[in-house]
């Protein structure tokens, strides 16, 4: 089997696993216990919290451990729009539902809401963003990088305008943590989402930037965990692992060889067929990880059903047994017939460049077996 599917999650590092093992058959005191069983996990969540801080460039005492990106996402805008008690939201036309389906929860409930559309390539046009803005707008969402095609986004540039407006800004950085540098003063963001099953931490823990002074009504009441932000007694032995994962993301030489087996993927694939793979998303602003591309005269679908040893992911969903294309290539204009033929292939740490050639071989042959 040939796994290229790590935007849909990575793999659990054996090095997280291994430091997650003593948490779960030994240390089993509650982090907010005062004796000595207690302090000890409380420590190992302290050193959690400021791997994941260092690897955002962020202080401990903004980092909100949640369940995951999702959980991260819904407690930044809805926090946001229910400390406001009124107001208006932007956000992409190419988000995550994590982000598109509470916004509309929200719009349902009286919020305003705009979609700013994207160009070709899946990128939002900042100006676009300027210009969607009102008076009683607050809060911009613009993920970091799309989970389908890869296109990183002008974050840092929508950052700046929200920041001139007195608006604030988030975005769901959980496709970008541990592939590209993530830094939150370079963003100028004053909310992020992470999710640990994305970096090689395990599925259920992830984490939610807020910088200091942000104004933001908890999701999860309770008793005053995570400095009063988020309810719950912390997943202790899931927190140690998403903090040794941020500790192995800081590790640029780690990821140096997967824009290279990327590449050599896509070469691979438009050597033997030519004009009948088109990339979808930007050809140089993207993820180094992420391939989308569309097989002429292939329904991705049907694609993938008939590689059974290759992992990846289809540019398309059933709806009443009907295929149709992605709302992230609906809104990037990509024409239906093409759009259905979408795969995504995203590599990651443990892929090999004989693993990519054998993938090549294996989808070559697949596309060649369609009936014209």
């Amino acid at each position: 089997m040939i796994y290229l599917d790590y935007n849909a999650t990575t793999p659990l590092d054996p090095r997280v696993a291994d430091a997650m093992v003593p948490y779960l058959r030994e240390h089993h005191g509650n982090p907010s216990s005062s004796h000595a069983p207690g302090r000890l996990v409380r420590a190992a969540v302290d050193r959690a919290r400021a791997r994941v801080a260092a690897l955002l460039g962020a202080s401990p005492e903004q980092v909100v451990f949640t369940s995951g990106g999702s959980e991260a996402n819904n407690h930044a805008l809805k926090g946001v729009a229910w400390g406001h008690g009124s107001g208006h939201l932007i956000v992409s036309a190419v988000e995550h539902p994590a982000i598109t389906v509470p916004c509309r929860w929200l719009a349902e409930r009286g919020f305003g809401l705009t979609e700013v559309g994207v160009d070709a390539s899946g990128r939002v046009d900042p100006e676009d963003v300027r210009r969607a803005l009102r008076p009683d707008t607050v809060l911009i969402s613009v993920m970091l990088a799309n989970n389908e095609v890869g296109t990183i986004e002008p974050v840092a540039e929508i950052g700046r305008i929200a920041r001139e407006a007195g608006v604030l800004m988030h975005t769901d950085a959980a496709q970008a943590v541990g592939k590209i540098a993530v830094r939150v003063d370079e963003l100028g963001v004053d909310l992020l989402s992470v999710a640990g099953h994305k970096f090689h931490a395990p599925a259920g823990v992830g984490a939610l930037y807020v910088r200091q002074g942000v104004k933001l009504e908890s999701l999860i009441h309770g008793a005053g965990h995570e400095g009063g932000r988020r309810a719950g007694t912390e997943a202790v032995a899931a927190i140690v692992g998403l903090g040794v994962a941020a500790e192995l993301a800081g590790d640029q030489a780690a990821n140096a060889a997967i824009p290279a087996l990327r590449d050599r993927f896509h070469q691979g694939l438009t050597d033997q067929l030519g004009e009948g793979v088109v990339l979808n998303g930007h050809p140089e602003h993207r993820l180094p990880n992420t391939l989308n591309v569309s097989f002429r005269g292939c329904n991705g679908v049907e694609l993938l059903a008939s590689l059974d040893r290759v992992c990846a992911s289809a540019g398309a969903a059933c709806h009443s047994d009907r295929q149709e294309p992605s709302a992230v290539l609906r809104a990037m204009g990509v024409d239906r017939d093409l759009a259905l033929g979408a795969v995504r292939f995203s590599v990651g740490r443990f892929n090999t460049a004989h693993e990519i050639d054998r993938a090549v071989e294996a989808v070559v042959s697949a596309v060649r077996a369609t009936p014209a």
